[in-house]
């Protein structure tokens, strides 16, 4: 029986940052010119134009002082505030437009994200603020990182293939701006380049939508580059999420990525289009080397790149969303999203034009 991924939505929070105001609100926080160089030229060559985020900067603002400096418990509160209006706006946004799912036809809820915990949390608020059956069954991918997404879509499939009637409502949320350290080690200084908040839903289910292209769900592959275990990582600290992303990253998914993909059973001859999770200029750049790959193959990664910055596991969603106003139907895409381990999962799908 055949899945359709379709209905996709994105949001991003009012609060918009040109990288060079935000590179130079940094680059004023240190007085050793070559650190100074270190961030001018990492956001130069970032690949960003600007970034969304609920947070008003680096300091002088909640849940940042003057330093830049916030404890854990402050991060997270904002966090459980900002993240139920995001996500019940983009609720709302997905389940009104035109063709969408009756409200009561929503009999489950993906709820991906990295950057914060509450419980209830926004899955839960999804159900009370969009009105949905409060027998919606809920589930929530936490901490998972840039690829959640499509182990998120993974399960929907699965939920859609065990009961054709089923219609899953997926979202990865994720703000990133909470997460922001202030030193001038170089893993600190690449995450405050690219990170950025935004949002993403989609609708899973046995049909397509009837207006609208739809993606049908094709397959999925996951796979593990070990070599990179000890460059991508988040762990809790006492003044928020430590985060190693080290510049090592692109160099693994360049030397690896072909034979990983050969390795786990993806098939690329038939692809005709790529959506990769845009973790940083550099890592597109690789990906397109590395998969011998033209060099515009990558334009809907680097638009959102450009647009909106690394919003971890939401922006791969972006992306496919991206691709639609590209893609012509009957072409297949694969989408590829890494993240910690160094954890790459990949879908398959193939586009399918209105009815």
């Amino acid at each position: 029986m055949s899945v359709f991924l379709h209905s996709l939505e994105t949001l991003v929070p009012d609060p918009s940052h040109s990288q060079d105001d935000l590179s130079r609100q940094l680059q004023e926080r240190f007085t050793d010119p070559r650190i100074r160089r270190l961030v001018g030229q990492a956001f130069k060559l970032s690949g960003i134009e600007r970034r969304h985020m609920v947070v008003e900067g680096f300091f002088d603002c909640p849940p940042y002082d003057s330093e830049g400096q916030a404890t854990t418990a402050d991060r997270n509160a904002v966090y459980g505030v900002e993240s139920r209006k995001l996500a019940s706006t983009l609720g709302e946004k997905i389940l009104s437009q035109p063709g969408a799912p009756a409200r009561e036809s929503i009999t489950h809820l993906v709820f991906a994200t990295c950057t914060g915990f509450v419980n209830p949390g926004p899955d839960y608020h999804l159900v009370r603020d969009l009105g949905l059956r409060e027998s919606v069954q809920r589930y929530t991918l936490g901490f998972m990182g840039c690829y959640a997404a499509i182990p998120g879509l993974k399960f929907a499939t699965q939920v859609c293939q065990a009961d054709p009637d089923a219609v899953v409502l997926v979202v990865a949320l994720e703000l990133c701006s909470l997460h922001m350290q202030i030193d001038d080690s170089p893993d600190t200084i690449l995450g405050n380049t690219v990170f950025a908040d935004g949002a993403a839903a989609a609708i899973v289910c046995s049909s397509p939508h009837p207006d609208k292209p739809t993606y049908r769900i094709d397959g999925f592959h996951g796979g593990t580059l070990p070599e990179g275990e000890s460059s991508m990582a988040w762990s809790i600290g006492n003044r928020g999420f430590d985060l190693v992303l080290s510049s090592y990253v692109p160099k693994v998914i360049g030397a690896e990525i072909a034979t990983l993909l050969d390795r786990i059973g993806v098939r690329r001859e038939g692809i005709d289009r790529y959506a990769v999770h845009p973790g940083g200029k550099s890592i597109l750049d690789r990906v397109i080397t590395a998969l011998g790959l033209s060099e515009d193959a990558l334009d809907s990664s680097r638009e959102v790149l450009r647009q909106f910055g690394n919003m971890s596991s939401a922006t791969i969603l972006f992306v496919l969303k991206e691709m639609l106003g590209r893609a012509r139907s009957g072409e297949r895409v694969l989408g590829l999203a890494f993240g910690p381990g160094l954890t790459i999962e990949t879908v398959v799908l193939t586009l399918v034009a209105a009815a």
